[in-house]
């Protein structure tokens, strides 16, 4: 189990700070040419083409809400989703535990389904509670099918035994069409090494920045877990970019950090509306070539 106390002993220290920053290597991370939020990827052996930039609806997620969802309401989180649309960015990350499908399901009223990919997540365990969930995050997002469907907060280095039915079930949908790919989130380093060597994972949402804030271990033990997925064919989406706000005076340099990295597809970001959003791109544009 997680705790609060244990989430508080992955804080970065300012020492840390001072040691991981201080003398970033910007030239070594620095592309030729600009990367844009925009930019089309492609992620996993079901070769998704998504954008480069999520917009994430889950900042302090739980229980049914998050920033996003108790600061814009129903109507402000549509609004930003249906900006970043419109700015090229169609990568949506909801949750049920953000409850932020209706949210969603809002900004689609104003968006042809097929021209953004959606990603939920669930914390099914039975091919029971699986359907139930699939059938109900399809009503509440008003879609016939889901491109990303995540098994959410994995911390037991057991979970592909544990999830066995959530699993079955999913990959049952898959076949009919319900779901695009599947993907995993990892919470400890076992469960990372679980979805490295699961044969069923074919995404997975992945801790990443270079401070190590908020991660499953340090920097080079999670980057080669990463790398061994990606040898395997594994698409790789990077979370926790600004190490949960821990490292959000560090903000070009982590996001520099993101996009030069190999294993790392894409990424999602939340954002406290449409102004941070679009100040967010410009600083993802910016930051890819600063040298």
């Amino acid at each position: 189990m997680i705790t609060r106390r244990k989430l508080l002993r992955r804080t970065i220290s300012a020492a840390t700070m001072a040691a991981v920053f201080d003398s970033f290597p910007y030239a070594a991370y620095a592309s030729s040419k600009p990367k844009l939020a925009s930019d089309v990827v492609t992620l996993g052996p079901r070769k998704i083409q998504l954008r480069r930039l999520a917009i994430g609806t889950g900042t302090h997620g739980f229980g049914g809400s998050s920033d996003q969802t108790r600061r814009l309401g129903v109507k402000g989180l549509a609004n930003l989703l249906r900006t970043g649309y419109d700015e090229g960015v169609n990568f949506w990350d909801s949750a049920d535990q953000y409850g932020s499908h209706p949210h969603v399901a809002e900004a689609l009223k104003g968006v042809p389904c097929e021209k953004v990919v959606l990603l939920t997540k669930t914390h099914a365990r039975t091919a029971g509670e699986m359907k139930d969930a699939l059938d109900r995050f399809r009503r509440e997002l008003n879609t016939d099918y889901i491109d990303i469907v995540l098994l959410h907060c994995m911390t037991s280095d057991r979970w592909p035994e544990e999830r066995r039915g959530a699993m079955e079930y999913i990959q049952e949908a898959q076949e009919k069409g319900l779901i695009r790919t599947r993907d995993v989130s990892c919470h400890t380093l076992g469960a990372l090494k679980a979805a490295a060597e699961s044969d069923w994972v074919e995404v997975d949402l992945a801790r990443i920045n270079p401070a190590g804030a908020v991660m499953d271990a340090d920097v080079e033990t999670v980057t080669s877990v990463l790398r061994q997925m990606k040898s395997r064919g594994k698409g790789i989406i990077g979370m926790k970019i600004l190490g949960q706000g821990q490292l959000a005076s560090k903000a070009d340099e982590c996001l520099q950090y993101a996009l030069a990295s190999d294993v790392v597809y894409c990424f999602t970001i939340g954002t406290s509306g449409v102004a941070q959003f679009q100040q967010l791109t410009k600083q993802i544009r910016a930051a890819s070539t600063r040298g």
